[in-house]
């Protein structure tokens, strides 16, 4: 059973909907509710959960709870290669205090949980955390050491399907670049995580900005830009965007043309959001994105 379970975590890596229910085998394991699986940087922006718990992370995360909740950063603190229980990161008067376990996780029969931090190369945190039902009582030491012996392979499958969305990253600016058209794969929050060959010859359209940003040189082009990666999940309006960007008054426009990334093609680790093609004005492409 164990030696199955192992073989499920890393078919996470190619297949992320599995991970719902790889959380959910983690669960029966640690007697928990259910676990839930974030996807941190500077803030936690995505997850996947347990069915037994989804509706809990759902309010969880539309509410005002993660502004307050400390539980990740003291975990990520600790370096610690292994799950962690609440009592191994917090004092007993802390968690009294803690209005996430008082007002939130408490008042929904939870607050006894088993988690765990994992550095990816992407600079994101992958955070696991089992929540067990408060009656049943803290994770005990003997179910946080079958977990430990789980923990390396989750690990593994975290830092593997991170690789391999790199790759599809990569490869998909490629495929532009076949048909010579400069390409830039960007997250969620614009970074920009794959840029093929022809996108090189951007820079008079195209601005590289600190963090592995870009911007438009086209200031009303840009805002559309903006506007569009901000409404990218937004089912009514977050369809492909193609619009002018114009350089300087020798050069001839380009249309920049927006392509979200949905669906399975997105992985919770490495957030390919979209692809941003620009086309010569009057070429075939640039009025049908790809």
């Amino acid at each position: 059973m164990v030696q199955e379970l192992i073989d499920r975590i890393y078919e996470c890596s190619f297949a992320p909907d599995m991970w719902p229910d790889v959380l959910d085998e983690l669960s029966h394991l640690a007697e928990a509710q259910g676990g839930v699986l974030f996807a941190a940087r500077e803030k936690v922006s995505r997850w996947t959960a347990s069915p037994a718990i989804c509706e809990h992370v759902e309010n969880f995360m539309r509410g005002d709870w993660l502004s307050n909740c400390t539980r990740g950063g003291r975990l990520f603190s600790r370096r610690h290669p292994g799950f962690l229980t609440d009592d191994d990161v917090y004092t007993a008067e802390e968690l009294e205090r803690d209005t996430n376990y008082s007002d939130f996780l408490r008042p929904r029969g939870l607050g006894f949980s088993a988690a765990t931090a994992i550095s990816l190369p992407t600079g994101d945190t992958g955070i696991i955390c089992l929540e067990r039902a408060h009656n049943r009582g803290p994770v005990e030491p003997s179910v946080i050491r079958k977990l430990d012996e789980l923990r390396p392979h989750l690990a593994r499958a975290a830092f593997l399907a991170t690789r391999l969305q790199l790759e599809r990253a990569r490869v998909a600016g490629e495929t532009f670049a076949l048909i010579g058209l400069p390409a830039l794969v960007l997250d969620e929050d614009g970074r920009v995580i794959s840029a093929n060959d022809p996108s090189n010859a951007l820079n008079k359209y195209v601005r590289w900005r600190a963090h592995d940003r870009v911007s438009l040189i086209d200031a009303s082009a840009d805002g559309l830009l903006r506007q569009a990666m901000d409404t990218l999940d937004d089912d009514l309006v977050g369809a492909p965007k193609s619009f002018a960007a114009r350089a300087g008054e020798d050069e001839s426009p380009m249309i920049a043309n927006l392509v979200p990334i949905r669906g399975a093609a997105r992985d919770i680790f490495v957030r390919c959001a979209a692809v941003l093609v620009m086309t010569p004005v009057g070429s075939p492409q640039g009025s049908h994105p790809a």
